[in-house]
């Protein structure tokens, strides 16, 4: 029998409807509190060196968050978001990828970025937007990008990398495909994950992006970061369903709810998605739920919109469970981690003061790249900005130091 229709053929004499929360899906978690794997659980196969990369990673960007952070308050860089809460999210997820996936993130996945091996130095320079930034001083503060690295540049408009993802992933499918009969001839090399937010899955792009991946099986992981909050507005006030998990349900495609504080967790369900992914072609959908500890980015006051008990209810830490277990394995030594943690934050203040006395890139950075001979009206634009800077030179610093 056809079905044009494209639906469950199951017919019913009853009139019933189906209530919105009959799917209930559930939380996976592999890794508690004390560090210890859930009775029932089953850890994932992860070795010791990427177990401590993956460590070490998280360990990093916390500490790059609170320096940046007081950086910001001190007017030398002019905005920067945390990842505070969501670290083993993030950092766990880039571990269970090739270095060659493709990375597309929305702005909180800096750990992604340095466990693929972005530096400190890369980072300091993208945020004092000086002569060494890859992104030559264009972007603002975190909107990192790398080449080598396969980590798309961030874009400041929110969920436009969703429907970008589900067309670069059918790229790296394409290969794959065999002419005649339409079909894989071959497990996919490559795939492309790409983050966001529950808030950016309220955009009209996230709805086009997944639609667009399950019928066209495009190999992407879609990875939702469902932290409770789209900067102020709470997550009962932007939805109504079973979170973002069950609209991959609703798209058709494969859906997995994970603890985003269990970097085991995350990890498994990472390294799941990408056998899928590989193997089918096709798409999936991550939902991480881990809560914001910290303010949406420098520009926010979470205070005015949660209350202190709320906050003091949710602070697992990601890291600190990870290191639990990293002990009880004997992989990690205590005495050792915390003379590390010094190291780092000596190694980013220094890193930080090299940055911000690095020239400022040359002006014509500014319209170069863009046509590969600049256009009559952004000559013009350029040329009326030459002249307002030199009317106004202590206005303009020649590094990229303290904002005056």
């Amino acid at each position: 029998m056809s079905n044009p229709n494209n639906v469950s053929v199951n017919i019913s004499h009853d009139l019933a409807f189906i209530d919105g929360h009959a799917l209930n899906i559930p939380t996976v978690s592999i890794l508690n509190e004390d560090g210890d794997i859930h009775t029932g659980a089953t850890a994932p196969d992860i070795d010791e060196s990427t177990a401590l990369r993956l460590y070490e990673t998280m360990r990093f960007i916390r500490a790059l968050d609170e320096r940046m952070q007081a950086a910001q308050r001190q007017g030398r860089v002019s905005f920067y978001m945390q990842c505070l809460g969501e670290e083993a999210a993030v950092t766990a997820s880039a571990a269970a990828l090739d270095q060659d996936d493709m990375i597309m993130a929305q702005y909180r996945e800096q750990a992604a970025l340095h466990y693929r091996g972005f530096t400190l130095d890369q980072f300091m320079n993208q945020m004092f937007s000086n002569e060494l930034d890859l992104g030559k001083g264009r972007q603002m503060p975190i909107h990192y990008g790398s080449n080598a690295l396969n980590y798309m540049t961030i874009s400041s408009p929110l969920g436009t990398q969703i429907p970008q993802a589900t067309g670069y992933a059918y790229g790296q499918k394409i290969k794959h495909i065999d002419a005649k009969t339409g079909e894989l001839n071959s497990t996919i090399d490559n795939v492309t994950i790409c983050y966001f937010g529950e808030g950016a899955a309220s955009e009209g792009d996230f709805h086009a992006g997944l639609n667009m991946a399950a019928v066209h099986k495009s190999p992407v992981i879609f990875f939702a970061r469902n932290n409770g909050y789209a900067i102020s507005t709470p997550a009962d006030e932007q939805f109504k369903g079973d979170g973002i998990a069950s609209r991959g349900v609703g798209y058709g495609i494969k859906t997995i709810r994970v603890d985003g504080a269990d970097a085991l967790a995350v990890y498994a369900a990472t390294k799941k998605a990408r056998d899928i992914a590989t193997k089918t072609g096709e798409p999936v959908l991550i939902e991480s739920i881990a809560y914001r500890l910290g303010a949406h980015s420098t520009s926010d006051d979470p205070s005015g919109y949660r209350s202190k008990d709320e906050e003091a209810n949710f602070q697992s830490c990601p890291i600190e469970r990870f290191r639990k277990w990293l002990i009880k394995k004997n992989w990690l030594n205590d005495e050792e981690d915390t003379k590390a943690k010094e190291q780092i934050r000596e190694d980013i203040l220094a890193a930080l003061k090299r940055a911000e006395v690095v020239a400022k890139p040359a002006l014509e950075e500014l319209v170069s790249d863009v046509y590969d001979t600049p256009i009559p009206s952004l000559q013009r634009q350029y040329e009326q900005l030459k002249t307002h800077i030199k009317q106004h030179p202590d206005a303009y610093p020649v590094t990229a130091g303290r904002i005056k």
